[in-house]
């Protein structure tokens, strides 16, 4: 089977293990993933499976919008509730709103953040929560992402000497809400923690487009399975179209070179190929060596199809 499937990750699941669930539901070892969740946070993850494993990429590289809680006043390990305390305040006055939203305004945009020690980057080889599990802490460099969205959802709350609030924030791949939630607090003046996490949409995909696992484990039959797949040209709506005739489609499947021109001449960076019956070819770009000319980025269907 080719497509995708939305699922609605739950809690306690790795996504590399909701990935092998999934890809044997479906019958294939062909599957991946269009970003990680953290075992502890539920919510939307696209699984590629088949030919729509070539999407993985570009998927994983839309935004995502997250709706979350900090805790200030803890401080821990792995940035959320999970890990160990390391550091702790008490806190006798509840801050504002205000307080709250002059420092979400510092935080929109384009920033830096250093990735945690309890995460799957890899240095030299390793990944850093490897690393960690050793007790070592080495250099991080950081890296750029952005802010697109942060509002808050809740009125600050004091209680037992902790302050707690919801949030809700759109942001670039590769940002980790965990270290995000920390960067609050330095600005509020409190250690901090993500205290829970949902990642409530992942490029077109949101809540309500998802399925369950037991949604898919209910679906009895090879058709019923297939009806909870969203098509590869459903998955790539934010790509421009370039729809081609029957002549270029088979020059397309070879992999050529193609002319840019009418509205493939515009300032975008991929556009998809489309055959006369709908069906996407392949994901084409500028050819930066040949001007007024395009070639593949990325083969989605080939002659042998």
């Amino acid at each position: 089977m080719t497509g995708i499937f939305p699922l609605w990750k739950p809690k306690g699941m790795t996504s590399f293990t909701a990935v092998k669930e999934v890809g044997k539901r479906f019958g294939t070892k062909k599957a991946g993933h269009t970003g990680t969740l953290d075992p502890d946070v539920e919510g939307v993850l696209p699984i590629c499976l088949g030919k729509a494993t070539k999407l993985v990429e570009y998927l994983t590289a839309d935004t995502k919008t997250y709706c979350g809680e900090v805790m200030l006043g803890v401080s821990t390990t792995t940035e959320d509730a999970s890990g160990e305390i390391v550091a702790e305040a008490y806190i006798e006055d509840v801050m504002t709103r205000h307080d709250v939203e002059d420092i979400f305004e510092e935080l929109t945009g384009t920033i830096e953040q250093v990735p945690p020690m309890y995460s799957a980057v890899k240095i030299k080889g390793k990944k850093l929560y490897e690393y960690a599990r050793e007790g070592k802490t080495i250099d991080r460099p950081a890296r750029q992402v952005t802010i697109y969205e942060l509002k808050l959802t809740s009125d600050p709350l004091l209680q037992e000497g902790k302050v707690s609030f919801t949030f809700e924030v759109t942001c670039s791949k590769g940002t980790y809400i965990r270290t995000l939630c920390v960067a609050m607090g330095e600005k509020l003046g409190y250690p901090a923690h993500m205290a829970s996490l949902t990642r409530e949409a992942s490029g077109t995909f949101n809540r309500k487009s998802c399925y369950s696992l037991e949604d898919l484990a209910d679906a009895a039959d090879k058709n019923t399975q297939e009806r909870l797949l969203i098509s590869v040209e459903q998955a790539l709506t934010q790509f421009p179209v370039v729809k081609v005739d029957e002549e270029t489609e088979k020059k397309v499947l070879q992999g050529a070179i193609l002319p840019l021109h009418g509205e493939a001449a515009v300032d975008e960076n991929l556009w998809a190929l489309y055959n006369q019956r709908e069906e996407c070819l392949a994901l084409y770009k500028k050819d930066p060596k040949r001007d007024g000319m395009m070639k593949p980025e990325k083969m989605i269907r080939s002659i042998h199809d």
